[in-house]
């Protein structure tokens, strides 16, 4: 049960944070300025889509036989790289893309059918493009913090179960 609330924690938890940074992120590299209302769509819709990924895929599954399949050891460095690069590669361009269509359908509604905008793949890789280098920061930064948070919610001690939770060293070597 404690892993469960764990993974419940931690899809929250990234899922709202992503949502926010990528955003903030395209509303502001979306030319025209901040516009709190297209933030606010857009944060709500993206983080609905981040939770329902988040709770369809089984990201700590996945991110863990990604790094066994390439020989790493578990919260090294480099298996944090991979773990990071999994998760962008699955939350960001779903999020995007459908942030992309939102942001068109909106810019279209608020002008009538009368907005000049570029064409959709050069729209959609734009942001995809600095929304997979934004995600991927954030994830390696707060990943470590939340899965720190989320097993103390869960009443797991990290150094009890053999080692820090996000690349810290083991509970043996202090």
């Amino acid at each position: 049960m404690n892993m469960k609330k764990i993974g419940i924690t931690m899809s929250l938890l990234m899922g709202v944070t992503l949502s926010f940074f990528l955003s903030l992120v395209g509303n502001l590299t979306g030319g025209g300025g901040f516009k709190p209302v297209a933030f606010l769509v857009t944060f709500a819709v993206s983080t609905i889509i981040s939770l329902i990924i988040g709770f369809a895929v089984p990201m700590a599954k996945v991110e863990r036989g990604a790094v066994k399949a390439m020989g790493l050891k578990d919260n090294s460095v480099p298996a944090n790289l991979v773990s990071a690069l999994i998760s962008d590669l699955i939350y960001t361009p779903v999020i995007t893309l459908a942030m992309i269509a939102l942001v068109r359908k909106m810019a279209m509604k608020m002008s009538h059918g009368h907005a000049e905008l570029p064409p959709f793949m050069v729209m959609f890789v734009k942001s995809l493009i600095i929304s997979l280098i934004v995600a991927y920061i954030i994830i390696l930064i707060v990943t470590p913090i939340y899965k720190k948070i989320a097993f103390k919610a869960a009443g797991v001690d990290p150094a009890a179960s053999g080692g820090a939770p996000a690349g810290g060293p083991p509970a043996d070597r202090k």
